[in-house]
C-alpha cells in the first residue's frame, strides 16, 4: 500500500470513529492488532440504561465503485481474521465478554464525507 493510499485509509478511520461516535458508539480501540489480523475500531454502544453491546467495525474505502463497493472487500477470509481477531480481544479483556457484540462495515466511495454503515454486515457462524 502506497503512502498517500495509507493515508487516506488513517483518515476514513478517524472518519469512521468521528461519524460512529456522533450516533453514541464510545470507540474503545483504534487499530486493535493481534496475531492475523486487525480490527480497525472497536465500540461499544449502550442499547439499553443496564445492557451494551460490543460493536467490531471493518472500515473500508474506494475512489469508485468501478471494481465494486467497498464492503465488499470484506469477504469470507477476512470475516475469519476479524471474528479471530475478535476472540483474542474477548480473551484479553474479559469484562467485555458479557456483553452482546456483533461485526458491522463503515464504508467510503471517493470523497464521500457520510458512510454506508451496515450493522450486522456479518456474524459468527
Amino acid at each position: 500500500m502506497g503512502l498517500f493510499s495509507k493515508l487516506i485509509g488513517q483518515q476514513k478511520e478517524a472518519d469512521a470513529a468521528d461519524f460512529l461516535q456522533s450516533q453514541r458508539l464510545e470507540v474503545l480501540h483504534k487499530n486493535y492488532r493481534c496475531k492475523g489480523g486487525e480490527i480497525d475500531l472497536i465500540c461499544l454502544e449502550q442499547t439499553s440504561p443496564q445492557e451494551s453491546t460490543l460493536v467490531f467495525v471493518e472500515v473500508k474505502h474506494r475512489q469508485s465503485t468501478n471494481f465494486g463497493e467497498p464492503e465488499e472487500a470484506i469477504n469470507a477470509a477476512k470475516q475469519r481474521k476479524i471474528i479471530l481477531c475478535a476472540q483474542t480481544f474477548l480473551q484479553k479483556h474479559p469484562d467485555y465478554q458479557h456483553h452482546a457484540m456483533r461485526f458491522d462495515s463503515l464504508s467510503f466511495t471517493g470523497d464521500q464525507s457520510a458512510p454506508n454503515w451496515i450493522q450486522n454486515a456479518f456474524w459468527l457462524e
